[in-house]
């Protein structure tokens, strides 16, 4: 067990209870197959999900970009305020997770923006291997900047953003998008985003034997199904910490300390900086990976979600 004298009172409670909740199903397991884990996994997904923010209109679509059929769900705080739009991509590994697990807290950054947003239930590995996902989310990202309009939306004023895997997803588009002379983006929003493949950072160094919500078996697993050849891990669109990081628009950084993914967060914070871009970060002390879905209980988390949203107010 880890020592949890380090955490913030509120996280360990809520850890403490998910896990017992979590001890009442079969283990989640990240092994293949896959889907009987996925049920579980968003069945206790599903705890943090439900509530939120009131939205004047939350509605589905399913659109056809590129061959492909996405479903995305629109979230507007205000029927008819002129506002931007964050594309959001859920975390979750790149193999589990969807909108429904992620429902409450992009309510969250509606509200907080307020801001409109599009959360994109991308396809997920292994079925889909790198980089069907990407190409995925940044279809979505170029037909809101074309169609916008149809769904009520201002294509001129998209920022894309994610959770863990989603972070990545977000920088990787954005990425894409620039070399490809896609849309011009107003923000990328990355929470504790996964940007290297690497796991002998300190972080995974400090935190990666288990207990903190993620580990390095784990995130392990998660690249050795994302990817279809090794040489993919090395991938600037899969590991964005690699890439050329110049030309991006503001991006806001937002890294929990108990976490095997701070120590890349960091390093990505200081590559963007080097390479011009307008960078803003925080992390949060005693939280640990995926703290942001615990918004009805943790303070701490609340607060990330009032930055990130006073954020894409200026930005967006």
């Amino acid at each position: 067990m880890p020592d949890r004298s380090r955490w913030d009172p509120e996280m360990a409670a809520f850890t403490e209870a998910a896990e017992a909740e979590a001890a009442k199903y079969p283990p989640v397991l990240a092994t293949i197959p896959l889907e009987p884990h996925r049920k579980v996994n968003d069945l206790l997904g599903m705890r943090t999900a439900v509530g939120g923010p009131e939205m004047a209109i939350r509605s589905d679509r399913w659109i056809d970009a590129r061959g492909r059929r996405i479903f995305c769900r629109l979230f507007r705080p205000f029927a008819d305020a002129d506002l931007p739009t964050l594309v959001y991509f859920h975390g979750g590994g790149w193999v589990w997770a969807n909108v429904d697990t992620h429902d409450r807290m992009v309510r969250e950054y509606a509200a907080a923006g307020p801001v409109n947003v599009v959360s994109v239930d991308y396809a997920l590995s292994p079925e889909a291997k790198f980089p069907q996902a990407l190409e995925e989310c940044a279809a979505v990202v170029r037909w809101l900047a074309e169609h916008g309009a149809e769904w009520g939306l201002d294509g001129s004023r998209l920022m894309v953003g994610g959770d863990s895997a989603g972070g990545n997803l977000a920088l990787a588009t954005a990425l894409l998008l620039r070399d490809t002379c896609g849309p011009a983006l107003k923000g990328i929003l990355a929470n504790y985003p996964v940007s290297d493949s690497r796991f002998d950072t300190p972080s995974y160094q400090e935190f990666g034997a288990g207990g903190y919500g993620l580990n390095t078996q784990r995130m392990a697993f998660y690249w050795s199904v994302y990817v279809a050849h090794d040489a993919d891990r090395l991938n600037p669109l899969a590991a964005p910490l690699r890439a050329d990081l110049s030309g991006l628009p503001p991006v806001m950084v937002l890294l929990a300390e108990l976490d095997v993914l701070r120590s890349e967060g960091e390093a990505l914070v200081e590559k963007l900086r080097a390479a011009g871009n307008p960078v803003e970060t925080k992390t949060f002390a005693g939280v640990v990976h995926g703290f942001l879905r615990a918004t009805s209980a943790v303070q701490k988390a609340r607060d990330a979600v009032a930055t990130a949203g006073e954020w894409t107010r200026r930005v967006g």
